[in-house]
């Protein structure tokens, strides 16, 4: 169960990050500096879990608990990525800051997948087990991607900046990501079924402009090759 559970929940990430890696495949990123940012991402969801139990204890109303999770995570997916990787010799572009923005987001959402798919499969509801994948393919994996790719698009754009500058940008970019987060959760959440599709909309239409960001980075980035 473990195991089916293990790779159910690595293998919508390691898709996402398939086609994340093959837009970057002319300026190609370290494989081993990939991996460990995918680790890293992973390791952020046991340090989530006790904040937000201690979140959902403390607050009271449902939207405080699920901007407080929101928080946390997009806060530690930032941390991880600031702390273990965006200071190497390795992050010399700007896209690269995108790149392991949304790689250590893959990380953080396949460690996740992993916890949501325990339960059905423990109970042998493998067909639910298999829904919960596709969903969460579709919906709360991109939704890591887009928040965390929000906060490198801000880094990336501001790589001129001074260091004032920088810090009020990727808080921007940090607070969209918490937005995006929260309302995402709301209509998933406490809204029930009835607003699923709204949800999922709202996540692919901001997933479609921010590729098309990453496409127009690019183009400035290495239009004088």
């Amino acid at each position: 169960m473990l195991g089916y559970a293990f790779i159910g929940g690595l293998l919508p990430s390691f898709i996402w990050l398939y086609f994340l890696l093959k837009e970057d495949a002319r300026h190609p990123e370290p494989k081993a500096l990939i991996a460990l940012t995918f680790v890293a991402g992973m390791v952020a969801v046991p340090l989530a879990l006790p904040l937000e139990t201690y979140a959902r204890t403390h607050l009271q109303d449902n939207f405080s608990i699920l901007t407080a999770w929101a928080l946390i995570e997009e806060m530690l997916k930032y941390t991880m990525a600031a702390v273990f990787i965006l200071w190497r010799n390795a992050v010399d572009e700007a896209s690269d800051y995108v790149i392991y923005m949304i790689t250590v987001a893959l990380g953080f959402a396949s460690a996740e997948n992993m916890l949501f798919l325990i339960t059905p499969l423990s109970h042998g509801n493998f067909a639910g087990g298999f829904f919960t994948d596709d969903v969460r393919f579709l919906g709360s994996t991109l939704l890591h991607v887009i928040a965390s790719a929000s906060i490198g698009f801000a880094l990336a754009f501001s790589t001129r900046y001074r260091p004032v500058g920088r810090v009020v940008t990727a808080a921007l970019g940090l607070i969209l990501a918490i937005s995006l987060h929260t309302a995402f959760n709301e209509l998933i959440i406490t809204s029930g079924a009835s607003t699923t599709l709204a949800a999922f909309f709202l996540v692919w239409i901001v997933a479609v402009i921010l590729f098309a960001a990453f496409e127009v980075l690019k183009y400035f980035q290495y239009r004088n090759p």
